[in-house]
């Protein structure tokens, strides 16, 4: 079973930078998106042989998730229900009879830090509802957590210490949910592979000098770390700031 996960960083700009070509060629039976900054009818994107959910933000053309499932769920949830967190299309859940899936698009801090007070209540918000999925039934979080959870996340730890994505709060809120019981995918195959990043600035040639971080994960529940097969980046697929993350399950029965 193969999942993708992807920060498109506005849908209808990546469909013009090759996107249907990764989503067709990546196969994969679960596909994820975050910042798709769309609304409902803006776009006619419709994969044969995929069911499409869809979380839209109330403020046009920001945030906003989507899920495109080979394998129909059991049912389907928008958000976390706390209506503080859940008008900006963050979090798709799709229930299968194996485990719960977790789209989730983490809000970010933004310069100055201005949102760091607001991004603290979400992430308690956001790790009591997971774990309260995970009491249930196994899960599998993917999606743009928007930190660099530790130094080897990043190029440049010293000179990032007090910015949105690497602050000691974001970071301390990561480890936290990670002791929740859940595993880094990527860190529990490659715990010391350096320059695996999965985000660059735009600015200063960032990606073509692999000056960036790793912010988007694939996350699951402590028990089902077995069944990983392989976690994935595409470094090489283009289209947005973000490239394409991937994981492999080897338990069909998962589905």
């Amino acid at each position: 079973m193969k999942l993708i996960s992807w920060n498109v960083n506005g849908l209808r700009a990546c469909l013009n930078k090759g996107f249907e070509d990764f989503f067709r060629l990546s196969d994969a039976d679960i596909f994820c998106l975050q910042e798709t900054k769309l609304q409902a009818g803006q776009i006619d994107f419709n994969p044969p042989g995929y069911r499409a959910y869809w979380n839209y933000a109330v403020k046009k053309g920001y945030s906003g998730s989507a899920v495109f499932t080979r394998n129909e769920p059991l049912e389907a949830f928008h958000g976390i229900g706390v209506s503080a967190h859940d008008d900006e299309g963050r979090v798709i859940t799709l229930e299968y009879d194996g485990f719960y899936l977790v789209n989730v698009y983490a809000p970010n801090s933004r310069r100055e830090l201005e949102r760091l007070a607001y991004r603290q209540e979400w992430e308690d918000a956001f790790r009591e509802y997971v774990v309260s999925l995970d009491s249930l039934k196994p899960v599998v979080i993917c999606g743009d957590l928007n930190v660099a959870h530790m130094e080897i996340d990043l190029k440049n730890p010293g000179t990032n210490r007090r910015n949105a994505g690497f602050t000691d709060e974001e970071r301390e809120k990561m480890t936290g949910l990670l002791s929740s019981g859940f595993t880094d995918s990527f860190r529990y195959f490659y715990p010391d592979k350096r320059d695996a990043y999965t985000w660059w600035s735009y600015i200063g040639r960032a990606r073509e000098r692999n000056t960036g971080w790793r912010i988007d994960y694939f996350l699951v529940s402590n028990r089902m770390k077995e069944k990983i097969d392989d976690a994935l980046i595409y470094p090489e697929v283009t289209g947005s700031d973000h490239c394409p993350v991937g994981l492999v399950l080897n338990d069909r029965s998962l589905k």
